[in-house]
């Protein structure tokens, strides 16, 4: 029982995303982090407030670290079918540095 435990809370903390999912949570923060900052210079330079850019950006970066950190499910909908360690191709004659590797 402690076994499955550990094994959900590992699932659940791990944070596997595929690829298309990584391109996605780059483009989100990308998006996220510049409109906020233009929208923290805005509004620091129209209130001549250096504190409302600081905040308005901080709220920015954490809204995004919130928004794309966790392992979300939209962020695996195409996961990569690997091949298992043992079904390699035996005797490929794959040479490094002059030795043959099987």
């Amino acid at each position: 029982m402690a076994d499955q435990l550990l094994q959900q809370a590992q699932n659940l903390l791990e944070g596997q995303i595929d690829f298309e999912g990584q391109k996605l949570t780059e483009l989100i923060s990308t998006i996220i982090l510049a409109v906020t900052g233009f929208l923290a210079f805005a509004l620091g330079f129209a209130q001549n407030d250096i504190w409302i850019t600081l905040w308005v950006g901080l709220g920015g970066t954490a809204l995004t670290f919130f928004i794309v950190v966790p392992p979300w499910p939209i962020f695996n909908e195409n996961p990569e079918n690997w091949l298992r360690a043992n079904s390699g191709i035996s005797g490929a004659g794959i040479e490094v540095d002059g030795k043959k590797i099987n």
